[in-house]
């Protein structure tokens, strides 16, 4: 097994891309039991000034936290994701999550992570702390 330590400040994080549906927005609705219609109703979304529905914050979180976790394998584990909520997500949007290594001290690395959508603007913004397993 890979060792935390063989990472390196600087090295690049995979790539992962992301769209949207409308029904695993639905579907996250359920299982967290977050129903807030700016989730579920695009005219009230529209109506409460957001343009249409948005996903959950947590959801667009949740992938990025899976290309973490896809990414690290068996070598280390997610121990902290510090994030920030830049823009809004929406249905059919193209999100690309990456982001690279800032700092390695010996069993964590710590990663500066990002998410786009199609247009260039970031919707996620942080930190993610990895430690060795």
């Amino acid at each position: 097994m890979k060792s935390l330590s063989n990472y390196k400040v600087s090295d690049r994080l995979p790539i992962r891309e992301w769209v949207p549906s409308n029904v695993q927005i639905r579907q996250y609705a359920e299982a967290s039991g977050d129903f807030n219609p700016i989730h579920l109703d695009d005219n009230y979304a529209r109506q409460a000034g957001l343009g249409g529905m948005i996903a959950h914050g947590m959801l667009t979180m949740a992938q990025m936290a899976a290309m973490l976790t896809d990414w690290i394998g068996k070598e280390g584990r997610i121990s902290k994701l510090d994030v920030r909520f830049v823009q809004v997500v929406r249905p059919g949007d193209k999100i690309t999550f990456g982001g690279s290594i800032k700092a390695c001290s010996g069993n964590i690395l710590v990663c500066d992570i990002e998410a786009l959508n199609d247009r260039g603007d970031i919707v996620l913004a942080g930190s993610a702390f990895i430690s060795q397993n």
